[in-house]
């Protein structure tokens, strides 16, 4: 089965499409090499997948051509403890750096410009 198609049953993707994209843009690892979309994965083999949602290092334990159910994609790999405890890692200093407000859309009010004037030193 085609690693990208396998990606996008597991849920890793959206598409199909996107799924082979990363995988040309060396996202997807097959041991320490590029995975290329089209190459086959077996059950067993071991992926390293860096997407949005984290880097993810799973095994793959069942194949489907089907996108099923989350619950269902979820039994599709294993992922490793070591995986999991860095992304969990990562999540919690994501929640620790400090929030910041967007910046104030628009024309500055009066009182905004006089404000900008005295820290500029006019």
């Amino acid at each position: 089965m085609r690693v990208d198609k396998w990606l996008w049953a597991a849920r890793f993707f959206k598409t199909r499409s996107q799924a082979a994209r990363a995988c040309e843009l060396g996202r997807i690892q097959w041991g320490a090499q590029p995975a290329k979309p089209a190459r086959e994965v077996r059950p067993g083999d071991m992926l390293l997948v860096k997407n949005d949602s984290g880097d993810f290092q799973v095994e793959v334990l069942v194949l489907s051509e089907l996108r099923g159910p989350a619950a269902v994609a979820q039994t599709l790999y294993r992922e490793t403890d070591a995986s999991r405890e860095a992304r969990m890692k990562a999540i919690e200093e994501r929640k620790a750096m400090p929030h910041f407000e967007p910046v104030h859309q628009g024309k500055p009010s009066k009182r905004d410009r006089r404000r900008l004037d005295r820290f500029r030193g006019r």
